[in-house]
């Protein structure tokens, strides 16, 4: 099992658009079927650190039954929970995690150039070349430079693997260039609700604007697949029709109200995942991993050890996330007590062999 992103090379000059025979579906964390298979480990003993998923999710509460023998319904609550959370007046729409957002809405415009980070989430470069668009991968040093040469520009922040935040300052700017000639500025924050802060939610439903959100990571909950997106209300209509009719489902709609309105344990979240994050770099600086990057949930490592580590600690039931340009892990953060100690103990020994 390879468990690696395959990397776009950032071209100088003239942009050529990324072919998928070369670029195939980006790969994924999670995979513990495919590594306890690979590796002869039964599933029950892995470590899954591949994910940057809250190891300490949102304690779920059963729907009732009518959630389960009843269609869902728009007018449930979900929005307004949804709009209080993010902090804004405007009520985004909910998809089926924000993955469904990211593969619909190359739909909704002519074939166009598309800028994407250069090291990211590589979802959104697939999605747009799927659907006939140039994409041109940006430096991740400054992808605003190439405004002039692109009509949409997707930003992932805080990026997926780097840990990169972008200025608010920064972004509405972008944004102001791309919407003086009908462009897009895409702005991913699945990462974000660890910092609320440094979201762009406070600018929702402007032109130009599209901001995704995810319940998959703060909230642990990335088995329900519930998502928001933020955009001016003709284009969230557009890529309402496009989706069609019960894009959430009615439990995952009921789970996702509760949550969103649980502010208790929301704060208690903001609180702890930080000094987690910053437990789990301190432990891999320990050990001669300083991180490049990161967020409260994952810290990112860049090391020509990358293939070796991956294996290693693979063979030890632990599986991470691995890329291979440029060389590096991401480990998100362990769950409980256990957890820490066998991610220690596992780095003493593959570090040091």
């Amino acid at each position: 099992m390879t468990n690696v992103i395959p990397s776009l090379p950032f071209i100088s000059g003239e942009h050529p658009p990324v072919d998928l025979a070369t670029h195939p579906s980006p790969t994924h964390g999670g995979q513990l079927r495919q590594a306890s298979a690979c590796f002869g480990i039964p599933l029950a003993d892995w470590l899954d650190l591949s994910t940057g998923i809250n190891p300490c999710a949102w304690p779920v509460i059963a729907p009732p039954a009518s959630a389960w023998v009843r269609l869902p319904e728009e007018d449930d609550g979900l929005d307004a929970a949804a709009a209080a959370f993010y902090g804004t007046p405007f009520h985004p729409l909910p998809v089926a995690g924000s993955q469904a957002a990211i593969q619909a809405l190359p739909n909704l415009r002519a074939p166009c150039r598309v800028g994407v980070p250069q090291v990211g989430y590589q979802e959104h470069a697939h999605a747009w070349h799927r659907a006939g668009h140039q994409v041109i991968t940006l430096p991740d040093s400054d992808p605003g430079r190439a405004l002039d040469e692109i009509d949409c520009l997707i930003v992932i922040n805080p990026n997926n693997p780097t840990g990169h935040c972008w200025p608010l300052a920064t972004l509405r700017d972008w944004h102001h260039q791309l919407a003086a000639r009908n462009g897009w500025l895409i702005v991913d924050e699945a990462f974000m609700d660890a910092t609320p802060e440094q979201s762009m939610a406070a600018d929702a439903g402007r032109t130009g604007l599209i901001l995704l959100r995810s319940l998959g990571k703060f909230f642990g909950l990335a088995g329900a697949r519930v998502g928001f997106l933020f955009a001016e209300p003709a284009l969230q209509s557009r890529l309402k029709s496009l989706l069609g009719p019960w894009t959430l489902n009615g439990p995952a709609r009921c789970i996702a109200r509760q949550a969103l309105r649980d502010t208790g344990w929301q704060q208690t979240t903001r609180a702890t995942l930080p000094r987690d994050g910053e437990r789990l770099a301190s432990l891999l600086h320990r050990h001669g991993l300083t991180p490049v990057g990161g967020t409260a949930l994952f810290q990112w490592v860049i090391t020509p050890e990358a293939d070796r580590l991956y294996r290693a600690l693979a063979q030890q039931g632990i599986l991470v996330r691995h890329f291979i340009a440029p060389r590096s892990l991401r480990l998100g953060l362990p769950g409980s007590a256990s957890d820490w100690e066998r991610l220690d103990m596992a780095l003493a020994a593959v570090v040091q062999s």
